[in-house]
């Protein structure tokens, strides 16, 4: 599946900077997508720090590097080698040529790069298949995004797959970071996760539950949110009387992850799914955030302790977007979506809804079909 969208952000990104940092988990296809930007430019050196050979060239990497002449240099997998950072400082610095370094881990826990090449690097997150690109919605909502899950020849095919993925990510990837993490440990925690998918993050009670202490509660969950396994939705506070929640919420970004993690195998186990709900607006909400391009720090959730709520507000370009997330077939205007117009004055509701047609609730409240508003 061609993802021209992305090929042409990596463009924009050299208009900019020397060097683009495309960044995604594991098996998302990143590799992939560079050979095929490649195929754009005359000369191209290509390391793959899984590959021995190329990592045992990198012991001496200003050396290596200052004496590759090519256009654009890609080194896949930059999570293995964090020293190289300073070294592309004073590389891009020196001659104008182009680097593309592709990671399995966001650039918080990258943290180093954005320290020693600021102003140098530019970041795109390749995201999982999305319903425009695909359209299949259903097809996507069981299994996910990640191309081999999502293009295996049955459903059954899918989710041995993500067994396998899952197994793969906690007892190689996570080490490969520097993370010295038990994996039953951070399987159980990854399962608690699942079980709480979009509902606020509790994490005394996790604590309690896995006999383990806040801090590490928190430290296994910004790995897992470092490394695009989940979601920490934070909550937007208004200036107004009421009081309003102030602890994020919590969702696995790939809803064929958490369905393999709940033992969700075919469309008839997710239909019987007791928190079908849950997974409906988890899925959805992942998709309006690539809709928009929405970076972290743009999207929020809001609720008060009285029972007001909105699932989603995406702040962007000034305005003030709204979204509520419903599993059913005729969406109403309820006294909370009322309260989240008024009370932080959105420039308009959105409630997605599992149908194609549109029409409108109320002033500034749209019943949205979801397969019509993602295409």
């Amino acid at each position: 599946m061609k993802r021209s969208e992305f090929l042409e952000k990596i463009d924009f990104q050299y208009k900019i900077h020397k060097v683009c940092g495309l960044l995604g988990p594991r098996q998302i296809g990143k590799t992939t997508l560079a050979k095929e930007y490649a195929k754009r430019i005359k000369k191209v050196h290509f390391l793959d720090l899984e590959n021995p050979f190329d990592l045992s060239r990198l012991e001496n990497p200003m050396l290596t590097l200052s004496n590759i002449e090519s256009d654009l240099i890609i080194i896949d997998e930059i999570q293995r080698r964090p020293e190289l950072f300073p070294v592309l400082r004073v590389l891009v610095d020196e001659k104008p040529r182009k680097f593309l370094i592709l990671g399995s881990a966001s650039r918080d826990l990258l943290r180093q790069s954005s320290e020693t090449l600021a102003g140098r690097i530019g970041y795109i997150e390749l995201t999982p298949f999305s319903v425009a690109e695909t359209k299949e919605y259903k097809k996507l909502w069981l299994r996910g995004g990640l191309p081999l899950s999502y293009l295996a020849q049955s459903d059954q095919e899918s989710y041995a797959w993500r067994q396998a993925y899952i197994s793969t990510f906690m007892e190689r990837d996570i080490p490969s970071l520097g993370f010295n993490v038990p994996a039953l440990q951070m399987r159980r925690l990854w399962m608690m996760l699942a079980q709480t998918h979009g509902n606020i993050l509790n994490m005394s009670e996790i604590g309690k539950s896995l006999s383990i202490t806040n801090h590490v509660v928190r430290n296994y969950t910004e790995i897992l949110a470092g490394t695009f396994m989940i979601r920490i939705l934070e909550p937007w506070f208004e200036n107004i009387s009421k009081r309003q929640v102030r602890t994020p919420k919590v969702y696995i970004r790939n809803s064929g992850l958490l369905h393999t993690l709940l033992g969700v195998q075919t469309q008839d186990d997710l239909q019987v799914y007791p928190r079908l709900g849950a997974s409906w607006e988890g899925f959805v909400l992942e998709e309006i955030i690539k809709k928009y391009q929405a970076q972290p720090e743009e999207c929020f959730f809001w609720a008060t302790q009285s029972g007001a709520e909105l699932d989603l507000l995406i702040v962007k370009d000034g305005k003030r977007i709204g979204f509520e997330i419903k599993y059913t077939d005729a969406p109403k205007v309820t006294k909370s979506m009322r309260s989240a117009l008024q009370d932080l004055a959105l420039d308009h509701l959105y409630v997605l809804y599992p149908h194609r047609e549109t029409f409108p609730l109320a002033e500034k409240i749209t019943a949205q079909g979801f397969e019509s508003y993602m295409q």
